[in-house]
């Protein structure tokens, strides 16, 4: 569509609703040349944003939930941040009209993710942000790494990261799927990601270190409790120790061992499959001259 002189596309997703937004989709679409793909199940909020980053064409792409709270108002002052060289504009809702129950378990996540990513966010995630086509098409997200995308964009090398503050208002329709679960899901998904993201290409740096460090303590202690039984014998001339099997400190030597070569070995398999991986050189490429891309 054109409007004022632009170009722009609008694409919705129906995530398996049971209500009838899938109606008022084939409503507007009868009217407007909208785009629109339907779920036949639930799958989460990643998917359907996944899904829809790969049908998109436009060089500025807007995300926003079908909630209400966002307003399009917005849109304009979050394509021109992106059109001057930011690579992602994640909206902040300053002053929220959520419960309780959501707004501080979400103050938490916010600030557990700052300090682990070291992105300056306040909210990390608003539905309503604006991406640069170079980086939603890198994107590739589920579970519940929507929560994540800033994280994800600078693993991926697309550093220019900044929010704007955004009206949000009060909830009409609907209601929120937000719990406990949730968060403690998204947390997870946290993890994953900055591990995968530091890890990803090189596994035995992870699994080896951890795996060496644990042989090697494991293998001195034993040998001091040998060299203890040893030097009692031999040196001091006395029958007053315990004996080496009799010692519990032995048995967690030799589970430090076990483990340390179990790890060891972890990395090695990881390192395998990474080798054997069709993506083990998915590496993002910026501009190039003279090559397809």
């Amino acid at each position: 569509m054109k409007t004022h002189g632009f170009l722009y596309e609008i694409i919705m997703v129906d995530d398996g609703s049971n209500d009838d937004s899938w109606s008022v989709i084939q409503g507007l679409a009868k009217e407007n040349p909208i785009k629109a793909i339907r779920f036949n199940r639930n799958y989460g909020k990643s998917a359907a944003l996944n899904v829809g980053f790969k049908q998109t064409k436009g060089e500025v792409v807007i995300t926003m939930d079908a909630d209400l709270q966002d307003s399009p108002d917005e849109i304009p002052e979050l394509y021109e941040m992106i059109k001057s060289g930011n690579h992602l504009v994640s909206g902040w809702k300053k002053k929220r009209h959520d419960p309780l129950m959501k707004t501080i378990p979400s103050k938490l996540y916010n600030r557990a993710t700052r300090v682990l990513s070291g992105i300056r966010l306040n909210d990390f995630n608003c539905g309503l942000k604006a991406y640069d086509k170079k980086l939603v098409k890198t994107l590739d997200i589920y579970g519940e790494m929507h929560r994540y995308i800033p994280v994800i964009a600078k693993r991926n090398g697309f550093t220019k990261i900044t929010e704007k503050v955004v009206e949000h208002r009060a909830r009409k329709y609907g209601t929120t799927k937000f719990g406990l679960e949730r968060f403690v899901y998204g947390f997870l998904d946290l993890l994953s990601i900055s591990f995968v993201s530091r890890y990803k290409k090189r596994p035995m740096h992870f699994f080896g270190a951890l795996g060496t460090l644990s042989f090697v303590l494991g293998f001195v202690f034993v040998l001091g409790i040998i060299w203890e039984k040893i030097r009692a014998i031999y040196i001091l001339s006395t029958k007053d120790y315990r004996d080496v099997v009799d010692q519990p400190m032995f048995f967690l030597a030799l589970a430090a061992i076990i483990i340390g070569v179990q790890l060891f070995l972890a990395g090695f398999i990881g390192e395998m499959m990474v080798m054997n991986s069709h993506k083990r050189n998915d590496y993002i490429f910026d501009e190039t001259i003279g090559l397809d891309q």
